[in-house]
């Protein structure tokens, strides 16, 4: 059974960081595309990071909304994923999902089934 467990979520006020974190089991995210979700209320659930192994190495993909303030990251040893989030602002407010994706189409569209996790709650106050 697939599992996927968030945690690293709170409240930080605007500018403050979080690291959230996404613990695997029944699933070896080595090797697969993994990614960060997030929805806030009244809005579609929207791509933020995605990881894949490509060339050797891994490819990262962001939304627009948070290149160069988010960063994903994996430690294949312990199955997990990551999202540092620095210079956080008002609008990243959302629950956070984990998603690793099942099908449809490329990791960087952010266009795929998943399975994903229960989330963590983002607030950031301005």
């Amino acid at each position: 059974q697939v599992r996927l467990v968030e945690s690293g979520g709170g409240s930080v006020q605007a500018g403050g960081s979080l690291r959230l974190s996404c613990a695997a089991s029944g699933y070896i995210i080595s090797g697969k595309c993994m990614g960060w979700f997030r929805q806030a209320p009244g809005k579609e659930r929207e791509g933020v990071a995605g990881i894949e192994p490509r060339f050797g190495g891994d490819s990262t993909y962001y939304a627009d909304s948070v290149k160069g303030r988010f960063t994903i990251s994996q430690d294949k040893s312990a199955n997990t994923i990551y999202l540092q989030m620095n210079s956080l602002k008002p609008e990243d407010t959302a629950m956070y999902y984990c998603a690793a994706r099942i099908g449809g189409l490329g990791c960087s569209t952010f266009r795929w089934p998943s399975y994903s996790g229960q989330g963590t709650q983002v607030t950031v106050s301005s």
